[in-house]
């Protein structure tokens, strides 16, 4: 996982992502690090078009391929 000191703008990253909707489904999703235009000091993921705050707790990473060994091992 990486810690947002990692973190860069326009990184591409990879998050397990729950469904809003349907709070059981969990995915794998690409995202991109973006400046929050709400708060240009701060950085969030770029998801779907939306911009999501990052916090302290969220699994940020690198890979798909690392991503998922997580997802296997507490999702599956």
């Amino acid at each position: 996982m990486l810690s947002l000191n990692d973190l860069v703008e326009g990184q591409q990253v990879y998050v397990i992502y729950q469904n809003p909707h349907t709070p059981s489904v969990s995915t794998i999703q690409e995202a991109t690090i973006a400046r929050d235009p709400e708060n240009p000091e701060m950085l969030s993921l770029l998801l779907y078009d939306f911009y999501h705050p990052i916090e302290e707790d969220d699994a940020i990473f690198a890979t798909y391929e690392s991503a998922e060994l997580l997802y296997n091992q507490f999702i599956m």
